[in-house]
């Protein structure tokens, strides 16, 4: 979920939406969720009293993470039979919490996560994760997955490209040192909440030590047609040169080494906070749309419309936001819509005449990180 400050217009889809449109988004989170356990585990055993506090940093609507936080409550209270677990979603002001509400309370279909009666209390909080969100020394274990790829503020505008990954020069310097400043803003903020022994997992897209990420695994590039079908409404009128450069996204992926440098700088602040890596590695989740088309014959004798029609929405669910406010606001709202309409439905186009090769793979560094007992 997205949560800079400067860019505050952006959001996911909502009213459930975006989980229904993000499977491997959830695939992500389950694949993670036996390391979720492991750090609470360690947590828990360091822990003074019968309390523990488990937070979720860039929740969205939080269908993606039901499971896993259901399995983590449930081992909560296993690890403490006779105390209390406090699960504390986070994300931006702007994000679908009316959603978040009916899935914690079990009114969008699975069991209501809030048991009083069993010790489990649920919160929410619109607070940033680039700010403080719980007070100090009192989380256990903060969970993140698939979040903070989105940056604080966008550096600047990419001059052709919409993307850090097809940025060059001195505007990948400039997205680079911002990522930098975002991920040590991140990481002390959680040293600063975290409780003597506590625990980080971070599930977090990166570029892997292949040059591999999203939507850029061997196949067909998702970003490369983001940027040709965007460059074609320009060349068609349909936007001008001004709003094609105003559509970068305020994102970066970055490396292993880049997520690991501030926790290994033995002199650097994140260090003197209390926290250090454990373990790093990458890994590559398959988009289930496409393995699903897949199993249907892929382009020998798949339905590469209904293939079409599955994939784009979740391509759609976290882009969406970010080409409209790169329309200029000059346009009647109504225009700016149909403009996004199209964009997408030739995206939806181009998949049903040619699907061979498209694929969004989620390429993510998982790590755990524990603050000093």
């Amino acid at each position: 979920m997205t949560q800079n400050s400067d860019a505050s217009g952006l959001a996911m889809t909502t009213g459930g939406d975006y989980s229904l449109s993000t499977r491997g988004a959830k695939d992500v989170i389950d694949r993670a969720t036996p390391r979720f356990r492991a750090a609470l585990a360690a947590a828990a055993g360091q822990a003074t009293g019968d309390h523990l506090v488990i937070a979720d940093f860039g929740c969205a609507d939080g269908g993606t993470g039901l499971e896993a936080m259901r399995q983590l409550a449930s081992h909560a209270k296993t690890l403490r039979p006779n105390g209390s677990v406090t699960i504390v979603y986070e994300d931006q002001p702007l994000n679908d919490f009316n959603t978040l509400t009916r899935m914690v309370q079990g009114q969008a279909g699975p069991p209501p996560l809030h048991e009083p009666a069993r010790g489990i209390y649920v919160l929410a909080s619109g607070t940033s994760f680039y700010q403080p969100v719980l007070p100090p020394g009192s989380l256990h274990l903060g969970i993140s997955a698939t979040a903070m790829h989105w940056l604080s503020a966008k550096p600047t505008d990419i001059a052709d490209h919409i993307h850090a990954v097809g940025a060059e020069g001195a505007a990948l310097a400039a997205f680079s040192a911002q990522a930098a400043r975002d991920w040590e803003t991140i990481l002390l903020a959680r040293a600063a909440e975290l409780a003597p022994g506590g625990r980080l997992v971070f599930c977090n897209f990166c570029r892997d030590e292949d040059g591999r990420y999203l939507g850029h695994t061997g196949g067909v590039s998702m970003f490369a047609t983001f940027r040709e079908i965007w460059r074609q409404f320009q060349d068609q009128g349909r936007i001008s040169a001004a709003e094609f450069s105003a559509m970068t996204f305020p994102q970066y992926y970055r490396t292993v080494e880049e997520f690991a440098a501030p926790l290994r700088d033995a002199t650097g602040p994140v260090t003197a906070a209390g926290l250090c890596l454990e373990t790093i590695e990458t890994g590559i989740t398959p988009c289930p749309y496409a393995a699903a088309f897949d199993q249907e014959g892929g382009a020998d004798g798949g339905d590469s419309a209904s293939f079409a029609r599955a994939y784009v929405p979740t391509l759609r669910s976290w882009s969406e936001s970010t080409f409209f406010n790169g329309l200029s606001t000059g346009r009647p709202v109504a225009e700016r819509r149909q403009v996004i309409e199209d964009f997408y439905q030739a995206y939806v186009d181009r998949v049903t005449t040619d699907p061979r090769g498209h694929a969004m793979d989620y390429v993510h560094a998982y790590m755990t990180i524990a603050k000093a007992a």
